[in-house]
């Protein structure tokens, strides 16, 4: 019996076989206009058909869906980010998805691209749709976007990564878990006391009890209990973390952490404290560098991280990157040494790096993998303990929906940003507080709201802690480093630049009130990379 080997017609996608064309771009154009006059409520009119197109576009998602994808994510591959034999993928090349899998654009279908175009276009209104929908975002017809988080605003994904951590209690009870510390010595007793609890154990209710104390805790008590632990983890007698050098604000893992002989334990408790605490939605008073979050949420670390955690050596980087290797006279392979646990390694960057010489055409490949192994490999069993305690708690699929700066505002809060105090504290450089452009920049730093504003600041101090007796006490990397605003006489059509040791900005002299504001929005919202070296 002859059997038919070919494969079965397939229809033309809905979106074709509709030919709607001319109404989506009616609808576009209405999104437009909808996003200068900020209406709500003809918003919300429209946002059936925004569901539509969503629902005839996006159409059968991914065979390996982002559920398929995390339960198949196991404890190694959580980690695998940190593995640096062999080099990560070049970010221009690919998107990294919320669970930190590689997908290529290229792999897109026709009708994936188009709505992904058209959410890109439209993603200010529809975060403003996002905001206002009563349905979870992974049960709705936008629940395409779960592969795709880069186009939700910090509280859209806030919200749904909310919500996933309430899926991942259902049907689990949770009790209180007391926890007798001492106030003397609250980051040894609560050491004590949690260590060795299961990770399903670090989900219950904490219940803080302060001996000789007769207060209970309320919630008050737990609060208090986080301030403290926040504080204590940074305690020099632990050797944990240190501060950077260069901004005297935010910290890192401590080379030399292995003077204490428990630091792979204590790494782990502080990675489960601190998820605990995001877990919990309780703040917490530390600020970590860039390069710290990423790991955390398995970003690859790019060279201009290195610019906050060793200076001297990224002018270095810069100098061989802007001149001829060949003029430099320089010996470098693809090979560097580093500190682990003490010992002086020589470490190659790819196989057989030290046979293989930096040339002209290679030395940004160098660049980036120099970097890699710099903030990763000198610290990667400090990170490993911390990343395995904190993704007890928080698996990497979730907390990989945010970037850096957004992990950082989960762990430590929105701060509130003073226009005024930030203006009285601002020094300027071939620009006046009377030039056109410095009039334009603060009046658009005060249309911004919190959230932005944060942005800002994160972008050109690196982190968005501000300084408790307000903006004259800024730090960097000489001391005490007032904001300064330098004029840029490149040309207009490049965005503005931040140097965070020296809490700089570079502003072009924009022609309009608008391309400032424009450009401004653009480099704090898009641009959170920084250059890619691809």
């Amino acid at each position: 019996m002859d059997m038919d080997t070919s494969p079965p017609n397939s229809d033309p996608p809905l979106c074709d076989r509709l030919a709607l064309d001319k109404l989506w771009d009616t609808l576009g154009l209405c999104l437009t206009e909808l996003a200068n006059n900020n209406d709500q409520n003809a918003i919300l009119i429209l946002q059936p058909a925004v569901e539509t197109f969503f629902l005839v576009h996006a159409g059968q998602k991914e065979a390996t869906t982002a559920k398929s994808r995390r339960d198949q994510q196991a404890r190694e591959d959580q980690l695998s980010h940190l593995n640096l034999d062999e080099p990560p993928p070049s970010p221009a090349t690919s998107t990294t998805g919320p669970i930190g899998t590689t997908r290529s654009d290229d792999n897109l279908s026709p009708e994936t691209k188009k709505f992904l175009g058209f959410a890109e276009t439209h993603k200010t209104v529809l975060n403003q749709i996002l905001r206002q929908s009563q349905t979870p975002l992974s049960d709705g017809p936008f629940s395409v976007l779960v592969d795709h988080m880069k186009l939700l605003d910090f509280d859209v994904k806030n919200r749904y990564f909310k919500a996933e951590l309430q899926k991942l209690d259902e049907g689990i009870r949770r009790e209180d878990l007391a926890v007798h510390v001492r106030r003397d010595h609250v980051f040894e007793d609560s050491y004590r006391e949690l260590f060795r609890r299961t990770a399903d154990e670090w989900k219950h209710r904490l219940y803080i009890v302060f001996e000789g104390e007769e207060g209970q805790d309320a919630g008050g008590l737990l609060r208090e209990w986080y301030m403290i632990m926040s504080r204590e983890i940074f305690n020099p007698n632990y050797a944990l973390f240190m501060l950077t050098p260069q901004d005297r604000v935010t910290y890192t893992i401590n080379q030399l952490s292995y003077y204490n002989s428990e630091h792979l334990s204590y790494f782990k408790f502080v990675g489960r404290v601190i998820a605990k605490a995001i877990y919990d939605n309780k703040l917490l008073e530390c600020y970590f560098t860039r390069s710290f979050y990423k790991h955390i949420t398995g970003q690859p670390v790019r060279y201009t991280d290195m610019e906050a955690e060793d200076y001297s050596f990224y002018q270095g980087l810069e100098f061989l990157l802007n001149h001829d290797i060949k003029q430099l006279g320089y010996d470098l392979t693809f090979s560097t040494e580093i500190q682990e646990l003490g010992v002086t390694q020589t470490r190659e960057l790819k196989p057989n790096g030290t046979n293989i010489v930096v040339t002209e055409e290679n030395k940004k490949e160098y660049v980036k993998l120099v970097c890699q192994l710099k903030m990763t490999g000198a610290i990667r069993k400090q990170l490993n303990a911390f990343l395995e305690g904190f993704y007890d708690v928080i698996p990497k699929y979730l907390i990989s929906i945010f970037n850096e700066q957004e992990l950082e505002l989960l762990i430590s809060g929105l701060p509130t940003v003073d226009i005024d105090d930030l203006k009285a504290n601002a020094e300027y450089h071939k620009y006046t507080a009377t030039s056109l452009q410095i009039v334009w920049f603060w009046r658009a730093l005060r249309s911004f709201d919190q959230g932005e504003r944060a942005k800002f600041l994160q972008f050109v101090t690196g982190t968005s802690k501000v300084p408790l007796q307000g903006f004259a006490y800024l730090e960097g990397m000489n001391g005490t480093q007032k904001f300064q605003i330098h004029r840029d006489d490149r040309s207009t059509d490049r965005l503005p630049c931040a140097h965070t040791c020296f809490n700089q900005l570079d502003l072009p002299a924009y022609e309009t009130y608008d391309k400032l504001k424009k450009m401004l929005l653009l480099v704090i919202n898009e641009c959170s990379e920084g250059f890619g070296l691809a």
